[in-house]
């Protein structure tokens, strides 16, 4: 599996409640844009329209060799999951404060382009520095543990 684009503010934003597998119809110079390592999805989100789930705001970079008919860079693109995906997702999606996050764009083991979608609810400002506060104190514990240890070995 190679990565083309990871989203690190999916994860600082929404609290992640499930995450899946999505394909995702493009078209061939995107799919070379894709290969050549170029894209974006900080900025993209899910939503859906018609009993279909369709990605927004992906930026995928036109083919440099490309010709008149190079792709739209940010483009709305079709989704494509499994029915009873879908219908569970719709019960979701109208909760409020739920939203569909894309957090990883990648190549799987065949070669076909996929996205690791995310099914979040969103963070307050005090969720975020509760986060940091955890990650700040798990981050001291380690480093003492880790100084507790190399004293003992010593003696």
């Amino acid at each position: 599996m190679s990565f083309i684009a990871t989203s690190h503010k999916a994860r600082r934003d929404y609290e992640i409640l499930e995450t899946f597998e999505a394909g995702i119809a493009l078209t061939g110079t995107e799919v070379k844009s894709l290969r050549a390592g170029r894209a974006n999805i900080e900025e993209a989100f899910g939503r859906l329209d018609r009993g279909e789930l369709w990605l927004f705001n992906v930026h995928i970079p036109e083919y440099a060799q490309g010709n008149i008919n190079n792709h739209n860079p940010t483009r709305t693109r079709k989704l494509l999951l499994h029915r009873d995906q879908i219908e569970r997702l719709i019960g979701h999606l109208a909760v409020k404060g739920h939203a569909l996050v894309p957090l990883k764009l990648y190549f799987n083991k065949r070669g076909i382009a996929k996205v690791e979608m995310a099914l979040g609810r969103g963070k307050t400002q005090v969720d975020r520095r509760e986060d940091i506060k955890r990650r700040t104190a798990d981050r001291e514990i380690a480093h003492a543990m880790t100084a507790a240890l190399k004293g003992k070995q010593r003696l």
